[in-house]
């Protein structure tokens, strides 16, 4: 499940800022959560709401971009918004080459930082709501058989049932009987559910016999 109410991360030094945006983020019905440096954000454990995390270039421990690679490894899910005290094209190209989906020189307009971050939060529910259903066609793809697999790999790759029957060595009714099965478990309706689920899955059909 995907929790409701979004968190913004604020990863700053400058107490100052903490206390602004926090005040800003409650004031849109966000959550804040307020960090000092990189590593006490490192050892926070991660949500399952949407989220985002406002980043200064400049920490005293792990800096901005160190610390935006680590987030995209482990926390997909999660866009940056960088802020910094100076302009620096090099360091925002680089950011933005790396994800970034915005970058501020402090003073920024608060307007456009919540802007900044209602579109983060858009960006990071979609992306959960994908790994949601990714999750779900992966555990419903283990209950299937290995046969049943076969079934599924040939049929999404547009074999009618007698070649799949002619291929496997086995009659049409037990390939229907598998395919059935296969749309059962698999929650499709239609052959196109199936051929798309099979498509996020990465599921490449068997070699012909």
């Amino acid at each position: 499940m995907i929790e409701a109410t979004p968190i913004v991360y604020v990863v700053d030094d400058d107490i100052s800022v903490r206390e602004s945006l926090e005040l800003l983020i409650r004031s849109a019905g966000w959550r804040p959560r307020l960090f000092d440096a990189a590593s006490a954000f490192l050892d926070e454990s991660p949500s399952l709401a949407p989220s985002c995390l406002v980043l200064d270039v400049n920490l005293p421990d792990l800096n901005g971009l160190d610390l935006q690679r680590s987030v995209a490894g482990e926390r997909p899910a999660m866009p940056i918004i960088f802020i910094t005290g100076y302009g620096d094209v090099p360091l925002t190209v680089r950011a933005m080459k790396a994800g970034a989906v915005e970058f501020l020189t402090k003073p920024f307009d608060s307007d456009t930082l919540l802007n900044a971050i209602a579109d983060a939060l858009e960006h990071s529910r979609a992306a959960l709501g994908q790994q949601s259903r990714l999750e779900a066609l992966r555990q419903a793809y283990a209950l299937l058989t290995g046969r049943e697999r076969e079934v599924l790999g040939m049929v999404v790759a547009g074999r009618l049932n007698k070649q799949v029957a002619a291929d496997l060595g086995i009659s049409e009714i037990t390939v229907k009987a598998h395919r059935g099965r296969v749309m059962r478990k698999m929650r499709a309706r239609t052959l196109p559910d199936l051929v798309n689920m099979a498509a996020l899955l990465a599921i490449t059909p068997p070699e012909s016999r």
